[in-house]
């Protein structure tokens, strides 16, 4: 299972499963099963990351790895997110 800040970072752009499965191009269900710590696939994570309004190269902040997640509360993870957005 992979560890990721989708739905936290979707939350903070005030959008619906939905609005994000159509700006990338997937199905909602795809959304909920990732934002649930599902995997997917490396074309997914692409469009996940452009539609959240990131570029490729800031592929950490939206998809963690397993290091970069220990000892982070959601909270913290979250103000995170907050305050590099803007």
């Amino acid at each position: 299972m992979g560890k990721n800040n989708v739905k936290a970072i979707r939350e903070s752009l005030l959008m619906s499963k939905a609005e994000l499965a159509r700006k990338a191009g997937i199905s909602a269900l795809t959304i909920d099963r990732i934002e649930r710590g599902m995997d997917c696939r490396m074309d997914t994570k692409r469009k996940l990351i452009l539609a959240l309004g990131y570029k490729l190269s800031e592929k950490d902040k939206v998809f963690l790895d397993e290091t970069s997640v220990r000892g982070r509360s959601r909270r913290s993870g979250m103000k995170k997110i907050e305050s590099e957005r803007g």
